[in-house]
């Protein structure tokens, strides 16, 4: 199966709100939610994508032929790739109903750890979504990373004991959906946490634990206080604010702050192709999330699907570092882009 394969299969069964365009840089869909759009005019979402775009590689063949080494270790584990699918919930809604939460996770979880990389699932009101999602993850030996939304503190203990029965390797928390509707004005409160109350959180966790949503030096140094093993530098895909700055302008000033610190960077928002990731690696990042593309690519061709998009960025990637001289990761710095 071919991407554009994927692509066209996609189209016949994604829904009305999602176009599975050639590439999906926020336009087509825009404002539309329900929908993969972002928050008010749509804004946030096109101008992650831009900004990447506007960034250039350098490249230099004057050095060292051979096969880049694309591998990756995150909390001990060993990845084939830098980049990973991010967690998306309520696909029916928001796509169509070809897929359910629980058969989408099911699908993804499982292709990518067939494929050498991980899967972050997401998270939802129907408790059955989590429970699902972890059961997938438990059957892909534990790789994946169970996504809690910021519920209040007796919902989030219920929805990490099955994390931890499935046995995942690092969880993760998408604190920036405090900005979702269905978290407001909840009885208990949901949403916004203070760096007390996050530390907690993290420490029930007993495992790697990842804050999702970060956009500020400060925000960044918040987490790490509160004992974070590493953050997403994310703004939701523009879902929950509108006129944020795109991560790329965000990521280095980020990266700089936490260097040395032992706290990974992680960062989504627009990226969507080998040489983004590239980009990514070379402002700072550790690694990368990439959420709507893994949604048309389930869709689209279901495990081979996602086989087929993960392929195409580790054919990006390797092609870029090859052509920019890194033959590993380690080797990508700042001076391979021009921003």
């Amino acid at each position: 199966m071919t991407y554009p394969e994927v692509l066209a299969n996609a189209r016949e069964c994604i829904g009305k709100y999602c176009k599975a365009c050639p590439v999906c840089n926020g336009v087509a869909c825009k404002n539309q939610i329900p929908g993969p759009g972002a928050k008010g005019v749509g804004d946030t979402a096109i101008r992650n994508y831009n900004k990447w775009a506007e960034i250039r590689v350098n490249m230099d063949t004057l050095c060292e032929g051979g096969t880049p080494d694309t591998h990756v270790e995150l909390f001990g584990k060993s990845f084939k790739y830098p980049f990973f699918a991010g967690p998306v919930g309520a696909v029916n809604l928001h796509y169509s109903e070809a897929y359910t939460d629980m058969t989408y996770n099911d699908v993804l979880v499982r292709a990518c750890a067939e494929n050498g990389i991980a899967a972050f699932t997401g998270d939802g009101t129907n408790p059955t979504v989590m429970e699902m999602a972890t059961k997938a993850i438990g059957a892909a030996g534990g790789c994946g990373v169970p996504t809690i939304k910021p519920w209040n503190i007796d919902t989030i203990k219920e929805k990490m004991a099955q994390a931890k029965a499935s046995g995942c390797f690092a969880m993760a928390m998408d604190v920036d959906a405090a900005g979702l509707p269905f978290l407001k004005n909840m009885t208990p409160p949901a949403g916004s946490k203070s760096v007390e109350e996050l530390a907690e959180i993290v420490k029930l966790a007993e495992r790697p634990f990842i804050v999702k949503g970060v956009m500020t030096v400060k925000g960044a140094q918040k987490a790490k206080e509160a004992g974070a093993a590493a953050i997403v530098v994310s703004n939701h895909g523009g879902r929950v604010l509108d006129q944020c700055p795109a991560t790329a302008e965000v990521l280095p000033e980020i990266a700089a702050a936490l260097k040395g610190t032992g706290v990974k960077v992680l960062v989504d928002g627009g990226i969507r192709t080998g040489v983004d990731v590239f980009k990514a690696l070379a402002l700072g990042a550790d690694g990368v999330l990439i959420c709507r593309p893994f949604v048309t690519a389930v869709y689209g061709g279901g495990e081979e699907g996602v086989k087929c998009y993960i392929d195409k960025l580790a054919g990006e990637l390797a092609d870029t570092m090859q052509m920019c001289g890194a033959h590993s990761l380690a080797e990508i710095t700042p001076d391979m882009v021009r921003v």
